[in-house]
């Protein structure tokens, strides 16, 4: 018997897909019937949204809950210190992220980071539970997961482990998807991914695109749109870089670059993440709203403080002189979108490169 939420549930994603399908989003007919056919809702029986700038619990007897799920916005479904860890993502970033793998009938697609597992049972449906395979670092995570998608009719296999060691067991691969963010791409998914094949991966705040070639490397662009991905993370870990506290030695010097820039430019927040990787910054602004401050600290204990035009900078590496050299690189590029970059990947080294596999842009790295 159907009961009125799972009615409310087929409209709800119908209408998503009407919406996805206006806008550009939605492309391809299959997709579309996966989207129609797999329902979210059983996936994330609980969720936090951002309100007011606090953290609301959003449980199934909420009475907006439903529509929630249904919305073209991501869910934090895991809490850690504080820091989400785990999420459902944003149906339309999935969708470009399904659309541009390219899937056929009879390939078979590892999936890196489970989480609620929606993701995998779009998967499932489109090609079959036995073409799947899908890892998820957190033990607990991956039991969930696996315990909705055979509510909802899908047994792809769910393995408890680290995506970045891939899965040789069911290797090789036709495609390879990742939903978390990485800085460089794992070089065991270039010996577990088909010749010819692809790899779709959140690679600092956008999504590559990567053919792998017979000798060995991968290569490809980034897709046009904004990718936001909680970074891959070692168990009980967020993947967030942890605050150094401010360093008691600094050196200081004055900057012609307006903190600002941060705040108003994504064009220009996703050149960094590749320029200056493994980084997380923070804003002060004034009661008028306008940025006055930018705080930045690095995985390797590097930190950095820009204010009133001048800057101050402390650890393994001058994060501040990273970004300034990134900005130059930007501007005088012509303030490039995602898609004008791409990725060259080797078992020895990862290259980014502007416009051409020949133009790399130099990383500030330690």
């Amino acid at each position: 018997m159907t009961t009125h939420t799972e009615e409310r549930a087929a409209e709800l994603r119908r209408a998503l897909a009407d919406t996805l399908e206006a806008d550009g989003q939605l492309t391809d007919p299959t997709w579309r019937k996966a989207f129609e056919t797999v329902p979210r809702h059983p996936f994330v029986p609980e969720f936090w949204t951002l309100a007011n700038g606090t953290q609301r619990l959003v449980p199934t007897a909420h009475p907006d809950w439903l529509d929630l799920v249904y919305a073209d916005d991501a869910l934090a479904t895991q809490m850690t210190d504080g820091v989400a860890t785990s999420s459902s993502t944003a149906p339309g970033l999935m969708l470009a992220m399904l659309q541009a793998l390219d899937v056929a009938d009879g390939n078979r697609v590892l999936e890196v980071a489970t989480g609620t597992g929606y993701n995998a049972a779009l998967l499932a449906q489109r090609l079959g539970s036995e073409q799947v395979v899908t890892v998820e670092i957190d033990p607990v995570l991956a039991r969930l997961a696996e315990s909705r998608l055979r509510h909802c009719g899908y047994t792809p296999l769910v393995v408890a482990g680290d995506g970045r060691d891939g899965y040789p067991g069911r290797a090789p691969y036709d495609r390879l998807i990742a939903t978390c963010g990485f800085s460089t791409i794992p070089t065991a998914w270039l010996e577990q991914v088909k010749p010819g094949g692809l790899i779709v991966c959140p690679l600092g705040w956008g999504t590559v695109s990567l053919v792998v070639g017979y000798d060995g490397r991968a290569e490809g662009r980034f897709l046009p749109g904004g990718s936001y991905f909680m970074a891959v993370r070692d168990p009980g870990t967020t993947g967030m870089p942890v605050h150094p506290g401010r360093p008691s030695a600094t050196s200081g010097r004055l900057t012609a670059l307006d903190s600002a820039v941060f705040a108003e430019d994504d064009a220009f927040r996703f050149v960094l993440s590749l320029a200056v990787p493994d980084t997380a910054f923070a804003f002060e602004r004034g009661d008028d709203g306008a940025v006055t401050a930018v705080e930045m600290w690095a995985v390797d204990g590097a930190w950095a403080r820009s204010e009133d035009g001048a800057v101050r900078q402390a650890g393994p590496r001058l994060l501040w002189d990273a970004v300034e050299a990134a900005h130059t690189l930007y501007v005088e590029n012509g303030r490039p979108g995602r898609e004008r970059f791409g990725v060259t990947v080797t078992a020895q080294a990862q290259r980014i490169w502007l416009d051409a596999p020949s133009r790399s842009v130099p990383r500030g790295q330690s």
